[in-house]
């Protein structure tokens, strides 16, 4: 049999991400919602592709965006490990994100910041709830289709804020902004 030229062979861990912590894994305190520091985290696509990384702490619900070029793993990675040097020690602890994979590197992340990634079982949105109701409210000023790339890290910044001061039932209606500002707070 006669392959084309563009053939390529796929190997046993072709589109898996090696030596990937499960979310069973993940610390048991990162379980307790009353501990800061444990983060969720995606890559949001827009058209033309175009993407932006989410990240949200579980115990504020404070949230973070970053615009990334594309979404290769090198891409991604550096833009969370520049990221979580702006993040005071303690604040940010470990990190649980999709099977996707420009997670593939993590191993780099851990290594270059000492913070643990964790992934969620296949096709299992529900692990990273916090992420993904973050996702849906990042979708209210940025619906599917939009293009993502026309957005400046500003714009993000300024989105973000927007949902750090909103009120939220779930925060007893005090802001994420409230509870993540104590928190740093409390680490200084």
């Amino acid at each position: 049999m006669r392959r084309s030229r563009h053939h390529t062979q796929k190997r046993d861990n072709h589109g898996r991400i090696t030596d990937a912590v499960s979310i069973s894994g993940r610390p048991a305190i990162a379980e307790d919602w009353a501990v800061p520091g444990h983060w969720e985290g995606d890559l949001i696509a827009g058209s033309n592709n175009s993407y932006i990384a989410t990240l949200v702490e579980r115990h504020t619900r404070y949230v973070m965006w970053m615009k990334v070029a594309d979404r290769k793993t090198e891409t991604v990675i550096n833009a969370l490990i520049k990221h979580s040097k702006r993040l005071p020690d303690g604040l940010y602890q470990s990190l649980t994100w999709d099977r996707g994979k420009e997670m593939a590197d993590h191993k780099r992340f851990t290594l270059a910041t000492d913070i643990n990634v964790c992934f969620c079982d296949p096709k299992s949105p529900e692990q990273r709830g916090s992420n993904e109701n973050t996702n849906g409210l990042l979708r209210q000023y940025f619906p599917k289709g939009t293009d993502l790339s026309i957005h400046s890290q500003a714009q993000l910044g300024y989105v973000a804020r927007e949902l750090n001061e909103r009120p939220r039932k779930t925060l007893n209606f005090r802001t994420p902004a409230e509870r993540f500002n104590a928190c740093v707070a409390s680490t200084s």
